[in-house]
Order: C-alpha cells, then structure tokens, then sequence
C-alpha cells in the first residue's frame, strides 16, 4: 500500500488489534486485504516481495520485530530506507481498540515524514581512567579495567589496604574536590596528593603529601561513595558514580567503561544565535534563564552572550525550552520539524474520522516503556491521545505548547520522568503560563497538564478522567520563523478563536511578554535603552530625536530598565492582541535642539537642559559663559572658548632657543657688571 509516497506494510499482529481494513486501505490507496495478520512469520514472504517490488522507501507498522524485518531487507540487499512506527501498543491495543483507527492512521502518516538530519559532536578517549574509592572495590575495579584501559587509583587517605604484589597501575592517596570537563578531558581537582611507597610490606604507607593540583583523565570511575564530582552525574558523559555497596550498578559501570576507547558522536543538541541572545548588555546582565536551568552545567557567562559547551550538554532542552527569545533553539530535531509532525498528526487523525485529539508528549525512553506496559498489562491509550515522543520533554517550549493548542489537540499532557525533576521546572513553567493566556482568553484552564507518575495505571487513569474541553478549528500555518514569530502565529490563531477575547491580558512577572512604561517627563532621549535591548523592542529614529517601541518584540529581559541613567523605565507584563504590539509606537520625541551660536540642530531639548542643570556649580562652568557652551554644537564650542582666551589648543609665544654665544655672551655681561662693583679686579 502507498501513503504520502511511501510504501506501508500494515498488521493486525495476528488480529489482536480491531482495525479497520477497510478503512486504512483506503487512506493507503490499497485493498482491504493488503492489511496482514502474521507479517513477521507466516506472511514474511509477502514483506519480501514488496521489497523486490519496489524501488523507494518502506515504513512497517511494527517495532517489536523490527530486528528481523531489517535482517530481513539486508539479506535481500535492499537500498531503501526502512522506518518503523508501533500502531500496536499506541493504537491498537487499548479497550478503545475499535475506535483507534484514526490515530493508526496519523501514526503511519507521521511515520512518512523524512527524517531531519542533525550535526554531530566528536569526542576522543585515549582510555586513561581514573578510578577514586575507599576501600577494596576500588582496587578490585581497578584491576578490571586496567585489561583494558589505562589505569590511575586515587585512595582515599588513612585507609588500609594490602600492598600489590605486582604493581599494574599507579597509585595515590588523596581526596579529589571537583572534576569539569567531558568523556575524553577531565580534569580533575586532588589535594593532599601522595604516591605509595614501594617498600610497603604489611600494609600500603604512602610519602608524604604534597599540595596536589589538576590532572587530567579521559574518564572517571567515581566509587567513594561522596558527593558527585560533577553536577548532574547521570548526564555527563565518560563520569561514572555508581553505589559502591550495589554490585550490579558497578559492573555495569565497568562493562560500559571498557569500551569507552576511541571516536565518538554525540548529536549536538542546541543551536546558539548570539544576536538575539539577551544575557547582557555593556556589563549589565539581564537574562539568566538558560543559565540557571542547565542541569549539566553546559552553559556559562561569556560577556554579553553565553558560552555553551556542546561536549557536555546532555540534551535536555531546558535551554530551549526557557529562553525568551529563541537565542538557544534544539536541534534533536528543530522545532519546525516537531510542528509539522503535530500538523500532520492532526490533520490526518480529522481527515480520518477522528474528534477530539489529545496529545501526550513523552520522551523515547520512560515514555515508550510505560505505553507499552499500559497497552500489555491495562486498558491502554484511550483513542483520542495521540502519542507524540521527543528526545527530551523539556524541549517543549512555549511555541510548541500553544501551537499544539492551535493545531486543534483539545488537550495536551507532557508526560515527565519522576527521576527527572531538573526538567520539571522547565516544563512547568511553560505549562503554567499557556494556561494562563488560554484561561484569559476564555478556554478551560486544564488544557495543557503535567503528568509524572512511575505507575502505568495512574497515569491511564488521568489520561481517561481528562474531560473533553471542545476543539477550535485547527490552524493551517506552516510551521516557518523563530521562536517568537511561531508563539504569535499561535497567539494570533488562538485568539481568533477564543470564546472570550480580550484587547489586552495581564501577566504575572516574568512572563516574556509585555511592555515598557517611560516616565516622559524624565526621560532625555538618550537613548542608552536602544543599545541595550537586545531584541530590538525599542528603537530609535535616524531622523530626529524619538523614541519608539514594538512590543510584539519585548521580552522583558529588564536591560532597558537596568540601563536607564534617569530610572525612568519600568515593566509591565502583558499580552496587547490589538494590532498596536504589532506597530512601532512613539513612547517620545522633541524636535532637535538647536546651536544657540549657529543654529545647528544637535542633542535634544531635555539632554542638554538636563546636562546645564547638573553641572552648574562645578568648577569648569562656574561662569556663565563657560555653562553657555554647553548649548553649543562641537565646533561653535571650541571657536567660543579661543575667542575668549581660554583656546585649550592655545600654546602662548613659543621661547626661542638658547645657544652658546646666547650662554657667553650672559656670562661677559655677568663679568663686567662685577667689575663695576668691585667685586672682581680691573683687567689688564
């Protein structure tokens, strides 16, 4: 069968799932009998001829079998691609079994879509592993390793411990305090550093202690049982802290680290765009947000932008999921790739016969198990949640959320791993303030939820209970543009079809939208607040002295109001719907002030009377005269100071330059007036 150019193999896995035949091979532009029942065993040969048949891509609606499908299309030297997706365990096996068509069917269109391609990280490990403990296990894993990595076994001090009878790897006493870096470069703080003494006969002695420093390792074997090293110990790559007393977690750590040798990829997760990026401004730091929600410790100050690590960023997406602007965008896969995914989803889920859709975001790992378990062991997925799986849940910033909304999904659930907390804040915030613009704008305000439960049938039972809130007509824009230009294109579609519009709607602090509000009478256009803001919301007039404001562009990162010499801006959080946030308004402006010697226009009316008004008193403009050149342009202020004599390029009359004759002739003179008075003798 065919679907969106693709060739699709159906089954109903041996008639455990109600499908319609029918139904989907009408979509698929087949027969009611393409559908299989035994597709990975007694019709197998019915894959094989479909593959000989065809030149071009094969997407199988299995996953459980997928190992011998691909086996499969090697054997027979197949060239295409051959994709997967489960409308088994997300469709099909559920007590809503016979309505899930449908959704089967936006599955297999999802499954169609090309597959985005990211950038890669390389990373290198030469193997040298430091391994730090206590007691005996660290010596028993340091012997393990050392068959197949480079070894160094940091003891913690005053333990004892019996002296190797043949040395395999140096040893050390001391007490590591912190280690940054990534797979492939650790280094690693000691202190009390001490190498063990060769002549150690009953018990290990070491020399005596040295001050320590920082070495470098390419991983880590962390046994003592502390605090971690590094900040979020399970996503930093090449770091390995397993409970010394769990036998199971160590072994899995040694098996993993004897094969960290050589190159490896890791995708590069984020994107960073500078430009946009509102950390800072002229020393004055404004937003932190990426900063602060790193849980890996991936992204640091760097001046007026941030620096992000990409060897150690895990990819969680709370960077992205937080940043204001979009400065910091995910790339596993890009958020244009994720909304035509949703777009797709629900569209052919409507076309299908569908009502109603929900979404439930998951990640590929907790997600996938507990469907599955859910499927196997309860009622499943009702028919209406359509599974929607991202690498990381925290990606799921706030264009993302109310895209959802608008695409038609009537409710969405972000389903977060209990174990994950440090993503939770992330996906909260997002969650909690799509609800308040949506509760503003008259829609149920449980529209968007966050479920993280560990049990299959807590989290069937909240995924039944949620009542349907209605759907809107789904929104048909094409997912294209930053950040800010798809929260708009959502806003502007969701309240198009809010039941109770409004012009304006107010928002708590720290909500990226809103606007600035300028004392006039105390601004003087200096405009310091133009060069600070970083997204471009206020602006400046080439023309003549003004300045102006979009507020569609605002994120109220507060550098504006950080800036302003005269303390004169403050923040107002909010949603303008009216076509005023999308214009450039005029917050103030005053004709140029003039020269009061030659006319010229320069500066503005309350810069310059601003400037009179401070610095009279002070001893450089203690006179009139000198407070007045203040009202002069550049050129009429240097003509007026040299015209009154106090020209500062005016050097007076330059001496003329001594010489000898000009030295004996002065000491003649001297002579001769001595003689005069007695002082010396008459000459001959």
């Amino acid at each position: 069968m065919q679907f969106n150019g693709k060739t699709v193999c159906v089954c109903d896995c041996e008639g455990s799932m109600p499908l319609a035949a029918g139904q989907i091979a009408k979509a698929c532009d087949g027969e009611a009998t393409d559908v299989a029942t035994h597709l990975c065993r007694a019709q197998l040969g019915r894959f094989e001829e479909t593959l000989k048949a065809i030149d071009g891509d094969v997407v199988v609606a299995c996953t459980q079998e997928a190992p011998l499908f691909l086996e499969t299309a090697e054997d027979l030297g197949f060239e295409g691609e051959l994709t997967f997706t489960n409308i088994r365990e997300k469709a099909g096996w559920s007590s809503e079994g016979d309505k899930a068509t449908p959704k089967a069917l936006a599955l297999l269109a999802e499954a169609t879509l090309p597959r985005p391609i990211t950038g890669t990280v390389e990373l290198e490990s030469g193997g040298s592993v430091l391994v730090i403990g206590g007691d005996d296990k660290a010596w028993e894993a340091a012997e393990t390793l050392a068959a197949t990595l480079t070894v160094t076994l940091l003891l913690k001090p005053d333990g004892e411990f019996t002296p190797p009878t043949v040395s395999q790897f140096p040893v050390f006493s001391g007490t590591a305090r912190s280690a940054a870096g990534h797979l492939g470069a650790f280094s690693v703080t000691v202190a009390d550093v001490a190498a063990y003494t060769p002549s150690s006969r009953q018990s290990l002695k070491f020399e005596p202690a040295s001050d320590g420093g920082e070495f470098e390792f390419d991983l880590i074997l962390d046994l003592s049982g502390g605090a971690p090293l590094v900040t979020s110990p399970e996503k930093r790559d090449g770091y390995f802290n397993p409970e010394p007393g769990n036998p199971a977690a160590v072994m899995t750590a040694l098996f993993e680290l004897a094969g960290l040798t050589g190159t490896f990829e890791k995708p590069q997760y984020v994107a960073y765009d500078p430009d946009i990026c509102a950390h800072a401004r002229s020393g004055i730091v404004g937003c932190t947000k990426c900063i602060d929600a790193c849980p890996a410790g991936a992204i640091s100050p760097a001046g007026e932008e941030v620096a992000y690590d990409a060897n150690i960023c895990a990819g969680c997406g709370n960077c992205a999921g937080v940043c204001p602007t979009g400065a910091a965008s995910y790339l596993l896969p890009s958020v244009d790739h994720l909304l035509t995914r949703l777009r797709t989803l629900g569209a052919t889920y409507r076309d299908a016969g569908g009502t109603g859709p929900r979404l439930l975001v998951h990640d590929g790992d907790f997600g996938e198990d507990l469907i599955s378990a859910l499927a196997r062991f309860g009622d499943g997925l009702p028919a209406s949640v359509i599974p929607f799986a991202v690498n990381s849940v925290a990606r799921t910033g706030l264009e993302f959320l109310l895209s959802a909304v608008a695409y038609g999904y009537s409710r969405i659930s972000v389903l977060v791993p209990p174990e994950k907390l440090d993503e939770l804040d992330s996906v909260n915030s997002n969650v909690d303030l799509a609800n308040t613009i949506l509760a503003g704008l008259g829609y149920e305000h449980t529209r968007l939820d966050v479920i993280s439960e560990r049990d299959p049938s807590t989290v069937g039972s909240q995924l039944a209970d949620g009542a349907d809130v209605g759907t809107i007509e789904a929104a048909t824009y094409l997912s294209t543009g930053g950040k800010r230009s798809l929260i708009s294109l959502a806003l502007g579609h969701l309240h198009g079809q809010a039941p109770a519009p409004v012009d304006v709607l107010a928002l708590t602090d720290g909500a990226p939208f809103g606007t600035v509000v300028v004392d006039v009478e105390g601004c003087t256009l200096c405009l310091s607040c133009v060069g600070a803001c970083p997204a471009g919301a206020l602006a400046d007039n080439p023309e003549m002295p003004q300045l102006r404001f979009l507020e569609e562009a605002c994120i109220q990162c507060g550098l504006c109001k950080a800036t302003c010499p005269e303390k004169v801006i403050s923040l107002e959080p909010r949603l303008d719907f009216t076509g005023e946030a999308r214009n450039l308004r005029t917050i103030k402006e005053e004709p140029p002030f003039e020269c009061v010697r030659c006319g010229k226009p320069f500066g503005t009316e309350s810069t310059i009377n601003s400037m009179v008004e401070k610095l009279k008193g002070h001893p450089m403009f203690s006179d009139e005269a000198a407070l007045n050149r203040l009202r002069m342009c550049e050129d009429c202020r240097i003509i007026d100071m040299a015209e009154a004599g106090n020209d500062p390029m005016a050097e007076g009359v330059r001496p003329m330059p001594r010489t000898t004759d000009d030295y004996l002739r002065e000491r003649e003179e001297a002579r001769r007036m001595a003689r005069e008075a007695g002082d010396l003798p008459p000459e001959d």
